[in-house]
């Protein structure tokens, strides 16, 4: 089965580094769902682990190749778009995800785990570097963007290990990185949604105050006074964007 490149596929073929991620996650209680198996290699490791296994692999081919080499059973495998899946239709509890993840969707696995976060206790994936480290970047850097601040809200973040590129097939031109995010114990009290259009209109325009830049994302902040709107997008902490966005949406 060769990798398709339209699907960002880079088989994982470093069994001391499947194991390694396999033994990073915490919790071994509770199912967990496997994004993007390809050829099964992590798949041997965690289905023995867990007593409640699935993968979800939207390559048809790949999902023939886990059946036909008995790597997986049909009812482990399930031939969908984790995008679009409806978690419901195979969790009815708490779940882990775990996955080498296609580097062209990984943002959009992290935010499809933070719309399903009342579920997802826990993460464990594989990203492109520059990715795992803007998701896990402290305010003040330069890689500290949306995607640091909306998955700090609820999640502990933290970089487990490198993954070089020799360790895939293909090879890819980059370094791949494991990270772990952890639900938090008390998750914030703010509207979802409410704090994702605060973040991504603080940072659609970085240089500026959070005062334009705000202003120019159409969001209401001439009754506020706070003094945080004279400071930038990268300068604020996840609390205070948390903050700032009860403030500019009050409860009423």
């Amino acid at each position: 089965m060769k990798p398709k490149k339209h699907l960002g596929q880079h088989f994982l073929t470093n069994l001391v580094i499947t194991e390694q991620i396999a033994d990073s996650i915490k919790s071994i209680d509770i199912p967990i769902l496997e994004v993007g198996p390809g050829k099964g290699v992590l798949s041997g490791f965690l289905k023995e682990r867990f007593t409640e296994f699935k993968a979800i692999e939207l390559d048809l081919e790949s999902v023939e190749y886990l059946k036909n080499e008995k790597i997986l059973s049909s009812e482990q495998i399930v031939f969908a778009d984790f995008l679009k899946v409806d978690f419901t239709e195979y969790f009815d509890k708490q779940f882990i995800v775990a996955g080498n993840f296609p580097y062209n969707i990984s943002t959009q696995i992290v935010f499809k785990i933070l719309d399903n976060k009342e579920t997802v206790p826990e993460m464990v994936g594989m990203f492109q570097k520059e990715v795992a480290h803007r998701i896990a970047s402290p305010h003040g850097s330069k890689q500290y963007g949306i995607m640091s601040v909306i998955t700090q809200a609820y999640y502990n973040t933290e970089v487990l290990f490198d993954v070089p590129p020799e360790s895939f097939y293909p090879a890819p031109k980059v370094i791949s990185t494991i990270i772990q995010l952890t639900r938090k114990s008390e998750l914030p009290d703010v509207d979802f949604l409410k704090l994702k259009r605060v973040v991504k209109g603080a940072f659609s325009q970085r240089r500026k105050t959070l005062r334009n830049a705000l202003r120019s994302s159409g969001l209401e902040i001439s009754d506020l006074t706070d003094v945080l709107l004279a400071k930038r997008a990268e300068q604020l902490t996840v609390q205070q964007f948390i903050d700032l966005t009860n403030q500019l949406f009050p409860t009423k």
